[in-house]
């Protein structure tokens, strides 16, 4: 088991955990103030510190900044009391692991503890991984050029793929590790298969031109993504070398790092960012949601007048208020559910030009009431695909219920006002879906902190998380969104995803 110290003041706290710790097989050390705990640190070098954030002298965060300093591998595990969320948001932006509230569950410490060590330990193997790579990478570039045989003996125990050709680019070394990426057996690549089949068409294209003698630089590393043989999207680290023996291009070889790990490990930071910011949220939301439940109140006097006056355009008023508030209501549960809890893209075969559709049908009487056209610009050369229809749809109906709003809330006069929604098939092999408004638009400033939590152009009218969740379904299926705009001239938003055929059965 590891060794961690305890900080705390309150003596009760202090011994209380040291006990429990200590009877799960852990080397306590405890410290009755931040300066002692400090000390303590300086001197034994604990692998993890559990420290309260409210502490006289010292507090808990700058135990955490300076532990950091000293020790950036060093996880620290911080205890607050019920109210200190601010605290403890700041805290896992200064890279604490977690955070505990009091009084402190068996359950939520174990957790918390054994999340910590898992940090630890897949930072120790990156660690060891990346300088591994480093040196094998430099052992083989400088060792291919002399000595083939030692070339075949390290490219075969190599953890990542090495893929070498003939100066024709017919491959004819190609390792294990290269099997896991591409998933082809060796038996069906050596000798049987050009770069041109195997890479992805902007590696083979620029491995082709340096083979044919021109001027192109492979050496630098480039994040590609290879399509194995069973259609996983592998996440790679990708560089290359021309080979030469007596001034002539001989070959080629290829370095193929696997990033799956670090991709996944990524994705854990940002959903840790992303809990973090969603508790900055709810804290924000609570005027919006006072907004709601006054709607709902007025809703219900009007409606409960009109029921005892027997007033029937009274009781529409009523019932229409009620209504629109529990829409409000029903979007941002939806909302705060789809930022705050990751979702694997569940792709089918579909055709998106109806999902366009489909979306401009559902806007078109809010277009209407307001004064605003919607038009729509379909490419029909975008057939059947395959991709996730409803993270698609979500997607577009927040763009273009925004796009409307950018026009309701345009106070200039005598204009008129339109919403234009287009699909279109680009030449690599990428769908762009387009929402384009002649509205109030947005300044620099503006477009810079669009997809910032808790900030909405519509004011007290908005809550912020609309265009987030917009933003990571769009990522969450490979995908990027992109903004241009300016005041007074509207704003165009533009959805970029990987165009795949449809799928068909086998």
């Amino acid at each position: 088991m590891s060794r961690l110290l305890i900080i705390d003041d309150e003596a009760g706290i202090r011994k209380l955990l040291a006990l429990s710790l200590a009877s799960d097989g852990y080397e306590v050390l405890t410290a009755a103030s931040g300066e002692e705990g400090m000390e303590i640190f300086k001197s034994e070098s604990p692998a993890m510190v559990l420290t309260d954030i409210k502490m006289p002298g010292i507090d808990g965060i700058e135990v955490l900044k300076q532990v950091k300093e000293l020790s950036p591998d060093t996880e620290v595990i911080m205890i607050t009391g019920h109210g200190d969320m601010d605290s403890a948001i700041e805290a896992l932006k200064l890279d604490a692991s977690d955070f505990l509230n009091k009084p402190i569950k068996d359950e939520a410490l174990s957790v918390a503890l054994r999340r910590a060590e898992e940090r630890i330990s897949i930072k120790q193997r990156l660690k060891a991984y990346t300088e591994d790579l480093e040196t094998m990478v430099k052992i083989a570039t400088e060792e291919v050029k002399r000595r083939a045989e030692f070339q075949n003996k390290l490219i075969t125990s190599s953890n990542d793929a090495i893929i070498a050709t003939d100066e024709k680019g017919d491959i004819v070394i190609y390792n294990r590790a290269a099997e896991r990426i591409f998933g082809y057996p060796r038996v069906e690549v050596i000798r049987k298969m050009n770069i041109g089949e195997l890479y992805p068409e902007e590696i083979a294209r620029e491995f082709r031109a340096a083979l044919e003698g021109g001027t192109v630089d492979l050496s630098e590393w480039k994040e590609v993504t290879i399509i194995g043989r069973d259609g996983e999207r592998v996440p790679t680290g990708f560089s290359g070398s021309i080979l030469y023996g007596d001034d002539e291009v001989v070959g080629s070889v290829g370095f193929c790092q696997d990033l799956r790990e670090i991709k996944r490990l990524q994705e854990e930071l940002i959903q840790s960012e992303r809990l973090a910011a969603t508790g900055q949220t709810v804290a924000g939301l609570a005027h919006y949601i006072k907004n709601i439940l006054n709607g709902l109140k007025g809703g219900t006097y009007v409606l409960n007048v009109a029921l005892d006056k027997s007033d029937t355009d009274k009781i529409k008023d009523g019932w229409t208020m009620i209504e629109r508030n529990l829409a409000r209501t029903t979007d941002l549960v939806l909302d705060l559910l789809a930022y705050s809890k990751e979702r694997e893209p569940e792709p089918e075969n579909c055709y998106p030009n109806d999902i366009v559709e489909d979306v401009c049908s559902l806007m078109d009487q809010k277009a209407r009431d307001n004064d605003v056209t919607i038009e729509r610009d379909l490419d029909r050369e975008i057939g059947e695909v395959f991709i996730d229809p409803k993270a698609l749809h979500r997607a577009l109906l927040n763009l273009v219920s925004n796009a409307i709003d950018a026009c309701i809330f345009d106070s200039t006069p005598k204009k008129r006002w339109k919403v234009r929604v287009s699909s279109g098939l680009r030449e690599d092999h990428q769908m762009i879906f387009e929402v384009a408004d002649n509205g109030m638009g947005m300044d620099e400033e503006t477009k810079e902190r669009l997809f910032s939590a808790l900030f909405s152009t519509k004011g007290e009218r908005g809550t912020g998380l609309g265009l987030l969740v917009t933003e990571k379904i769009v990522r969450e299926n490979g995908g990027r969104i992109e903004v241009k705009s300016s005041p007074g001239r509207g704003a165009t938003f533009s959805i970029h995803l990987p165009y795949q055929e449809a799928q068909r059965e086998q």
